[in-house]
């Protein structure tokens, strides 16, 4: 029997509140018409208001979570969020070898709220070692200054970070979301062959809580669908505008967005 929906596989922490990690995930995905699934690195006590506390899943576990997973069905294509550990990404990387799945990366560092979510161990074995095998990185600004190791204020030094990334780091392809700069928000899709710079209107609001997890799962899911690229990156940021537009005002600090207003294709 061949499958009825496009796979697409979510490597990510908790909310128990909803507004980020694999329950976001989740939620992009089914809203795009694909079927998710998830393994869970990182259990968290958070909500609108911040990260409470963190407990890390055993490697040993999400091994067998990833394992049970690639066992049974192949997904689609995949991406990651908070990996609190670098243990924890040496387990993902061997799955993304081993099966050559797209992998799209969101390089979660910290919440919303200002908390760390993971160590500098981490960071450096991201940076080495993980962002290399995947097909493209969707790191904000404060994550591409860390990766990069450049201070960013203006599109030129976007520029700058984007060309580290591609010739210095190795990675395919990455999306820097210009969310944190003046002016308009502004992402860039940079690849070795060309620039896409989609640009939307800035929205006066403090519910952004889940926006890079949200925006990320919507481009893996529409890789998991056949798409290129440069047409997730589109879709994607049509998506999260219109769903940081239409927040729903959940929570008392930073709220999540709206994961069932879009309905364009």
């Amino acid at each position: 029997m061949s499958k009825k929906f496009p796979i697409a596989l979510t490597v990510a922490g908790t909310d128990p509140t909803g507004g980020a990690g694999v329950l976001t995930d989740i939620k992009a995905f089914h809203s795009r018409e694909v079927y998710g699934m998830s393994a869970v690195t990182s259990l968290t006590a958070q909500n609108t208001l911040g990260v409470q506390d963190v407990y890390n899943i055993p490697v040993d576990f999400l091994n067998a979570q990833l394992t049970s997973i690639f066992d049974d069905e192949l997904p689609d294509a995949m991406k990651s969020g908070m990996i609190a550990t670098a243990d924890m990404m040496e387990v993902i990387k061997g799955f993304v070898e081993k099966y050559r799945i797209p992998y799209v990366i969101d390089p979660v560092m910290i919440a919303t709220s200002g908390d760390n979510l993971i160590d500098d161990k981490a960071i450096d074995y991201l940076r080495d070692h993980l962002i290399q095998t995947a097909l493209c990185i969707t790191p904000n600004i404060i994550e591409a200054e860390r990766l990069s190791g450049l201070s960013i204020k203006t599109e030129e030094d976007i520029n700058r970070a984007a060309k580290i990334f591609i010739n210095d780091l190795g990675v395919q392809s990455v999306i820097i979301k210009g969310g944190h700069l003046k002016g308009d928000a502004v992402d860039y899709l940079f690849t070795k062959e060309h620039v896409q710079r989609l640009s939307s209107e800035r929205i006066d609001t403090n519910h952004t809580h889940g926006t890079g997890c949200t925006f990320s799962a919507v481009i893996t899911a529409e890789i998991a669908k056949g798409k290129s690229l440069e047409s997730a990156f589109k879709t994607g940021k049509n998506y999260i505008t219109n769903a940081i537009k239409n927040t729903p005002g959940i929570g008392k600090g930073n709220g999540p967005v709206n994961h069932f207003s879009y309905k364009g294709e």
